[in-house]
């Protein structure tokens, strides 16, 4: 069952965001107007190191007005390579440059409203270069266990999807010998 898109209207655009205004027709023939986000992708690291630890920033969204963990993820820039945004972002926000990076996942975290992929990568260590560009960004940044991943979900400290999608593969991964 696939939904025709018939025109759209420019509601709002900037360099983040660009939001038209959908006249869409359903499989039964019925039309509705549904807004779409798009914006561009982004890209984030997952960085783990040899004591079985993941580096995470302490954050506070206020949109949500929350408070979490989160792994660094950040716009790529027009024609960036995406290793190498995951990469910048990771140094920009946490004052560590990550090892060599391989893909981990690709993830769209809300597909019923927003166009946003981010893309996923994962390195095994990190070199401390100083400290974070964008302070900003985060109340902390740590090195934290990742066996401790399940427990600040449950406790609701993790709970951005794209990182809650990240930690938890890696997790698998690691737990079936697959990274």
């Amino acid at each position: 069952m696939r939904w025709t898109v018939h025109s759209e209207k420019p509601l709002y655009a900037d360099p983040w965001l660009d939001i038209p205004l959908a006249d869409v027709e359903l499989p039964d023939g019925r039309h509705l107007q549904h807004r779409v986000i798009r914006t561009p992708p982004g890209a984030g690291a997952v960085v783990t190191d040899g004591q079985n630890r993941v580096l995470l920033l302490w954050r506070h969204r206020f949109i949500t007005d929350t408070w979490g963990w989160e792994i660094p993820v950040g716009q790529a820039e027009p024609g960036e390579d995406l290793a190498a945004a995951a990469a910048r972002e990771a140094e920009e926000e946490t004052g560590w440059r990550p090892g060599p990076l391989r893909s981990l996942l690709r993830v769209e975290p809300t597909p019923g409203i927003s166009t946003s992929v981010h893309h996923l990568f994962r390195a095994d260590s990190a070199t401390r270069i100083g400290d974070p560009e964008d302070p900003f960004e985060s109340s902390r940044v740590e090195w934290v266990l990742l066996n401790t991943v399940p427990a600040l979900i449950g406790a609701g400290q993790i709970s951005s999807g794209t990182t809650l999608a990240a930690l938890l593969y890696t997790l698998a991964q690691d737990a079936s010998g697959s990274c």
